[in-house]
């Protein structure tokens, strides 16, 4: 492209300072800014000697194009500057206009702006507690000193992702996970949980909710516990109005409860039933140790069928559940 004057790529004055050493008189290659002296034309070179200017052939040569030579050798710590005025390009740029590369190393003191992607082929290292968000969430992870990472809200997509940790402590019909943690997210949800019920001899059951609030109470469920001692057997149900996890019925007093794990499977399968599957431990009314594996199903008429998992509720068969802890985390997504 053609310029009236001086391309924008080139300069007309370049500044040379040297700091001289004792008795100094040549001063040429790279100044104390590591710019290297070159001119083309002695008539257009300015030398100062600490702010004051020379005069040419009388206090210096500039004969070679790449040094300068007092006449008198300077003090130490004199400045030297040279100021050289010729076109020349400028060396070592980036241009604004079509980018390119940096090789060393870059200091930014004020904000860097990003519009397009950023690649990173090495490391990437923020300060100890600083953090790493969006434009509403400028906070969503912190990195400690130790590298531990923390997140302000539940990471979402495929993996082990903890959604929900929850206690309760006063006695309530039931114990809800809404559809805010099971729901289109992911498929497969891995649940444990501690149960205590507030009534005595009472079987624990599970509903499921299409919307997260909604418990479906029709004859929706299909169920079967097996207990894992010989003397106590197996029970199941094709038609119920709930999943029942527990073989033997659970008992109320200090210690008693159970507690265990269970997988939410097919949660968003409209063409298979989906249902859950697990192991449960803990102690009967009597005090008797038990310990159950279990597994429950939507019916598999297109009513039921049909319907997604999204949310579930544990209760007992009569009364209350007086205390839980309840773990939820996401696990796949076809």
């Amino acid at each position: 492209m053609a310029y009236i004057g001086t391309s924008p790529a080139n300069g007309v004055r370049r500044k040379h300072t040297y700091t001289a050493t004792a008795g100094q008189t040549s001063f040429s290659g790279a100044d104390d800014n590591n710019v290297t002296l070159t001119y083309v034309d002695t008539e257009y070179l300015d030398v100062y000697q600490n702010g004051v200017k020379l005069v040419a052939v009388s206090d210096y040569a500039s004969t070679t194009g790449t040094s300068v030579v007092l006449v008198q050798g300077a003090s130490v710590d004199d400045t030297v500057e040279i100021i050289v005025f010729d076109v020349f390009s400028v060396a070592d740029t980036v241009s604004a206009g079509s980018g390119g590369s940096f090789g060393g190393n870059i200091g930014i003191g004020g904000t860097l702006a990003v519009t397009g992607i950023a690649t990173f082929t090495d490391d990437i290292i923020i300060g100890d507690g600083k953090t790493i968000g969006s434009a509403s969430d400028i906070d969503a992870m912190t990195i400690s000193s130790g590298g531990v990472v923390d997140f302000s809200v539940p990471p979402t997509g495929t993996g082990m992702t903890r959604l929900l940790t929850t206690t309760t402590t006063s006695a309530a019909a039931n114990v809800t996970i809404s559809n805010t943690y099971i729901n289109s997210t992911f498929d497969t949800y891995f649940i444990m949980f501690n149960l205590r019920p507030a009534t005595d001899n009472v079987n624990m059951l599970i509903r499921y909710a299409v919307d997260g609030s909604t418990f479906i109470t029709d004859s929706h469920y299909g169920w079967a516990s097996y207990a894992l001692d010989t003397n106590t057997g197996a029970y199941s149900s094709n038609s119920d109005t709930s999943w029942r996890i527990s073989a033997t019925p659970i008992g109320n007093s200090t210690g008693e409860g159970i507690h265990g794990y269970l997988y939410v499977v097919g949660a968003n399968n409209t063409a298979f039933p989906s249902g859950i599957v697990g192991i449960l431990n803990g102690y009967n009314n009597g005090s008797n140790h038990v310990a159950a594996s279990f597994g429950g199903g939507q019916e598999v008429d297109a009513d039921a069928r049909s319907q997604v998992i999204n949310g579930l509720q544990f209760l007992t068969s009569s009364g209350n559940i007086a205390s839980s802890e309840i773990t939820v985390y996401g696990l796949d997504k076809s």
